[in-house]
């Protein structure tokens, strides 16, 4: 697909669509801000696969009933440096912003803060979180599971979530250090993507029951829905280049989201039952952990930063193979984009704008205020809304 069937939409206007699109959806105004603001850094960083491509997700989930679009946070347990909150099913980044300030506020006074989050939905892009902590001066970890989506090493059946362990630390260069990666080789998020760009998925991401690598994205969420498919771990199928690792931290992750919070598990997640033939969609009741850690409890952050900065300078700066004209850190393609797309804004495609104009005619939103050239004509005679 080309550029010419993208709408390019500026940072502000697409930021105000998102959080009206909360809003209509009963999302409280300043919940809504932080839902949007989560959407946006996936957006602006070109992380496309959590960025405004999910809003419908959370409008079919809570038209739905799935999740609540209120969130009341309950503080179940709170000992020293730890916490544990729930999110009584309610938004997955409103308790999630919550809990990673919580843990940033005892890492401030304890040196380390860890946070757990039970009875929660789908929280956005992880590397919100744990960036929210290195911009404040710790260093940020977070992880979630999320329904089944992984097959285990020799297995092909889809058990663990994509389980993404997240890490953000403060350097002195213009970005922090941002690594935000599934535990999977790819994550869910990509498939729903490539499946809206009618593109194919690269060989390998997937094992089906059959133990082949399918590349049709539209199929393969259906499989994945019916346990016929599965993403493989990072670093493949088998153990020849590594999946077992992939796999191992995806169980960790896994254990560190659902039992320190009492939350769902493995196939639990999957968010529906099958009841006299008949899909029934359920509450989610997903887990997360956000773990802060105070630079300043070992050693003066701008010390650190420096040191962090000269470790990230030496690699960058070592040899490169044939070929290649650039070594990347981590966080520094999302900081590239970014600033490209400050001016250009960001590039929707045709799917995702199509999604988004029916949420603007269902939840009947003010279109007088944005400014944007759609490139798809929306006909709510052709929409199906019960069909999500």
């Amino acid at each position: 697909m080309g550029d010419e069937n993208f709408t390019y939409i500026d940072f502000d206007t697409l930021k105000e669509l998102e959080k009206d699109c909360f809003i209509g959806m009963g999302v409280p105004n300043e919940d809504a801000g932080i839902c949007a603001d989560v959407i946006f850094e996936a957006d602006k960083k070109g992380i496309d696969s959590h960025g405004c491509g999910r809003l419908f997700m959370y409008y079919a989930r809570i038209r739905r009933k799935q999740q609540n679009p209120v969130t009341k946070i309950d503080l179940e347990r709170d000992f020293g440096a730890t916490a544990r909150l729930s999110a009584n099913n309610g938004m997955g980044q409103v308790v999630s912003h919550k809990a990673m300030q919580l843990a940033i506020d005892k890492a401030k006074k304890f040196g380390i803060g860890m946070v757990s989050v039970g009875e929660s939905n789908h929280y956005g892009i992880a590397g919100y979180y744990s960036l929210l902590a290195s911009q404040q001066g710790c260093i940020g970890i977070t992880g979630t599971n999320a329904r089944p989506s992984i097959a285990p090493t020799w297995g092909v059946e889809p058990m663990l979530g994509t389980n993404p362990l997240t890490i953000a630390i403060p350097t002195d260069w213009d970005f922090d250090w941002f690594a935000d990666h599934a535990t999977s080789i790819t994550q869910r998020g990509k498939i729903e993507m490539y499946a809206r760009l009618n593109k194919e998925v690269t060989k390998g991401w997937v094992i089906n029951s059959s133990g082949e690598n399918p590349t049709d994205a539209n199929q393969i969420l259906k499989d994945m829905l019916d346990k016929k498919a599965a993403l493989n771990p990072l670093g493949g199928s088998g153990e020849d280049l590594g999946g077992y690792k992939g796999y191992n931290y995806a169980t960790l992750v896994e254990i560190l989201s659902a039992a320190l919070s009492s939350a769902n598990f493995l196939q639990s997640c999957l968010g529906f039952e099958v009841k006299k033939g008949e899909k029934v969609f359920v509450p989610y009741r997903l887990g997360h952990f956000f773990i802060a850690i105070n630079v300043e409890a070992f050693v003066e952050l701008n010390t650190f930063k420096k040191t962090v900065g000269e470790i990230l300078r030496q690699i960058a700066g070592s040899k490169k193979q044939p070929g290649a004209d650039h070594i990347y850190i981590a966080g520094e393609k999302e900081f590239i984009i970014e600033q490209k797309r400050k001016n250009i804004g960001v590039p929707v495609s045709e799917a995702t704008q199509l999604q988004m104009l029916q949420m603007i005619d269902e939840l009947k939103l003010d279109t007088s205020k944005y400014n944007i050239e759609w490139k798809v004509k929306y006909d709510s005679s052709e929409v199906d809304s019960q069909g999500w």
